[in-house]
Order: structure tokens, then sequence, then C-alpha cells
């Protein structure tokens, strides 16, 4: 039982090879891949569920909204578990958990059980999660830390860009069941290559009561603000519960605050917060995600109603995250070192708000549309590795599991809102339009860039043990 409790030690050949940083940045590339794959590919089998399960778009999108509620409640509760018991051993059975609820996730019988499997599985992919910027951030060299997250957000872009084509292609031909299976062998090899190339854990954070309170409180919050909204989009919840729902979510968020602040071993570490880098910068990560995910609901929805196949919805869809992966690769090539963070910031947060704007104009099943896709996807592929960049420069390492959890939690959250807010913008058009929804996440965009703008200008308390 020990042994199963204990962090494994890498093979001495790895350990000391001159590329061992690099190897585990390649592992934890790995499931940073397989996570975003699960989370773009979900969106193309929509219809396909409507169908089987004879169920409302607002019923379907808790197929993926119940996992992201799983995420977010649980992201910064498995980065505080791992900067206590090891951020290697977390993660590997984070694996374990995602690969086994995969699995049953391609065996349900119904919708409902989908979704109770479907949370389950975040309850793997946050112990994924929340130590996968971590994992890196304390394997790499601080002088290459951008490039190594840039490398992990590269190979998220990759899940996300294959995620469409690989979706509409299963959904089309082998089924919607495939859809999850596919994470199976994905998640064994994953495992295998986590056990012999990731380093052991070095700095621990001192253990302390779990704040049950604070995750029970986050948990009340994330699910009433969802169920709201999902309400609102043609759930069929009266009037009157939506509001309650509304008022139940502001509270819990209160009362959460006010039990962070007082909490001996909080659930967050709010004085992290005061960095206007790391407060602004989770502002500005969290409309970053909303955009990304944003068109992945819209556009299978609005492409399918046009009597256009998955497949044909997946290839035009796979622009965004490919025009993501290209400039997160690319950046560091590309541009000229002097501009750093806050300047990449600022021009991939422009980049996408423009993009956004002109797509609410034109039509999705053009040429022009897939190159609006592509910049959309290079904007935000400049601002998030920057974002994240900077926001995990401004704390000290034996938080990283923690701040990575945090970065991750607002990378959910973001996922689920992007969902939600299209279906709700689908909703209240009467059909599939599309113009509200592009217009909120240009707007979205623009929030974006004016956090990163007013943030980053602020030396972070933290700066001198991390620079």
């Amino acid at each position: 039982m020990m042994r199963l409790l204990t962090e494994p030690a890498r093979p001495r050949v790895v350990r000391e090879h001159r590329y061992a940083p690099w190897f585990a940045v390649g592992s934890v590339c790995v499931g940073a891949f397989m996570g975003q794959l699960d989370a773009s590919i979900v969106t193309l089998a929509f219809p396909a569920l409507e169908r089987e399960f004879h169920a409302s778009l607002a019923a379907v999108q808790w197929v993926s909204l119940g996992y992201l509620l799983a995420l977010v409640g649980l992201l910064a509760g498995a980065g505080r578990l791992a900067d206590v018991a090891g951020r290697k051993l977390v993660y590997l059975y984070g694996f374990v958990v995602f690969t086994v609820a995969s699995a049953a996730c391609g065996l349900a019988p119904s919708l409902g059980l989908l979704v109770v499997f479907r949370a389950v599985q975040a309850a793997g992919a946050a112990m994924l999660q929340a130590n996968s910027v971590a994992l890196v951030v304390t394997s790499v060299p601080r002088a290459r830390m951008r490039v190594a997250l840039g490398m992990q957000a590269a190979a998220q872009a990759l899940g996300l860009a294959l995620g469409p084509t690989a979706g509409g292609l299963l959904v089309g031909s082998a089924g919607w069941r495939w859809v999850f299976w596919v994470n199976v062998p994905v998640g064994c090899a994953a495992i295998v290559v986590g056990r012999y190339l990731l380093p052991r854990t070095r700095e621990r954070a001192g253990a302390g009561a779990f704040d049950w309170a604070g995750l029970l409180l986050l948990a009340a919050a994330s699910t009433a603000l969802l169920v709201a909204i999902s309400g609102a989009s043609g759930l069929g919840l009266p009037v009157w519960s939506v509001i309650a729902l509304v008022v139940a979510a502001v509270a819990a968020m209160a009362g959460f605050w006010m039990r962070e602040r007082r909490a001996s071993s909080p659930l967050v570490d709010l004085s992290l917060l005061r960095a206007p880098v790391v407060s602004v910068g989770l502002l500005g990560a969290l409309c970053g995600y909303l955009v990304l995910f944003g068109p992945l609901a819209l556009i299978p929805q609005v492409l399918t109603s046009r009597g256009i196949g998955e497949t044909h919805a997946g290839l035009i869809l796979t622009a965004l995250p490919g025009g993501f992966a290209l400039a997160a690769l690319a950046a560091d090539r590309v541009l000229p070192s002097r501009l750093g963070n806050r300047g990449r910031c600022l021009a991939g947060g422009a980049i996408a708000a423009l993009a956004a704007g002109v797509l609410g104009l034109t039509p999705l099943d053009s040429a022009v549309s897939v190159i609006l896709l592509g910049v959309l996807g290079i904007g935000l592929g400049l601002f998030i590795p920057a974002n994240n960049t900077a926001i995990m420069a401004a704390v000290p390492r034996r938080v990283s599991a923690t701040a990575g959890g945090m970065v991750n939690m607002t990378r959910g959250a973001g996922t689920a809102l992007g969902i939600a807010v299209v279906t709700l913008a689908l909703h209240l058009a009467g059909g599939p339009g599309r113009s509200g929804a592009a217009t909120a996440l240009a707007a979205l965009a623009v929030v974006a860039v004016l956090a990163t703008a007013t943030g980053m200008t602020a030396r972070s308390p933290h700066a001198p043990e991390t620079t």
C-alpha cells in the first residue's frame, strides 16, 4: 500500500539525461493533448446525442457542463492535494481515473448516466490539469518557462485541433460512443510514459486540514450559476427558479470568499490574488478560454441545422485550434524577444477581438469564415500562453500546483461559460443564429485585453522569488 502512495522515481538514465526536463514536458503534453481532445471532440457529438436520447440542446449540453462543473469544483482541491502529497503521484492516478471513466462513458445507456460518468471523468481530469502547469514550471529552467508553457499550450491546441475533425469522423461513421472510447488507449500509454519520465516532487507545501466548506461553497456557486444560464437557455425551468439560482450563486460565492479569508488552510490562497498580475491575469484567462471554446459549441449547431454533416463541420472548426497551435508553437521563434508577455497579450487579444467581431458578419460555411477562425485562433494562441506565463512567474514555486490549479480552474470556468453563453444566445435568437454570440465573444476578448493592460503594469510581491 505504501508503494501505491509513494511517488516512483525516474530511471537514472532518464534523470541524468540532458533532455530530462523536456522529457517531463513531453509527458505533460500527452495529458494536455488528451484533455483538450476530449473537450473539443464532445461538442461535435451534441446533435447525435440530441437524436439518440430525444433531448433538447439545453439538456444535452450538460454532458459538457456536468464535466466542467466537477472540474471547476475539484481543480483547486486537487492542486492543493498535489502540493502536499506529490504532483507526480496525483497526476498519474488522475490518468487512471480519467481512462476508466472514459470507457464507462462509452457504455452509458442513458443521458443521465452519461452525465454522471462525465463527472467522474472530470475528477480524473482535475488531478491531471491541476498539476500540468506546475510539473512544467518545476521541471524546466526559469529562463525556458515561457517556451515550455508554449509547448504545453500547443499540445492543448493540437488536441483541440484534432478534436473537431476526429469527432466529426467518429460520430459520422462509428457513432458517438467512440468519442469517449478514443481516450482509453491514449490514457493507458500516458500512464506508462508519466511513470518513467516525470520527476518526483522536490518542494512540498505543509499539510493542513482540507477546506471542505470552501469546496462545497465553490461547487454550489458554479453549479447554481450554470444551471441558471441553462434554465434561461431552454431547459424548462420556471423564471422564479432561475432568479433564485442566480441569487444562490452570488450568496455562495460571497460565502466562499469570506470562508477563504478566514480558513487556516484555504482551498484557494487569496494572498496570491494580491498581485494584480495574478488576479487580473485570471480574469483575462477566463475571458480568453471563453472566447476559445464558445465557437466549439456555436459552429456545429449552426452548420448541422443547415444540413451540413458533422465531418464537414469538424473540418471547418479545425481552423480555430489549428491557428491556436500555430501561434503557440511559433511565437517565440518569430516574435522579437523584447516583446514580453504584456505585449503579446495585448496583440493577441486585439487580434482575437477583431476576428470574432467580423466572424459574426460572415457566413460560417464560407472560405472567409475558415480564415477568420484561424486568425481568431492565432490571436488566442498569442494571448493565452503569455498570460499564463505571467501568472505562474508571479507566484512562489512551493505553491505552483495550487496556482496552476487556479489557472486551470479558470480555464474550466471559461470553457463552461463559453458553452453556456453560446447556448443562451442561440436560444434567445430563436434558432441557430450566430451574430449575438459572436458579438459577445468579441466583447469578452476586449475585456481580456483591458485586463492584461492594467494587470501587467504592476509588480508582483512574489517577483523576487521567481524572476
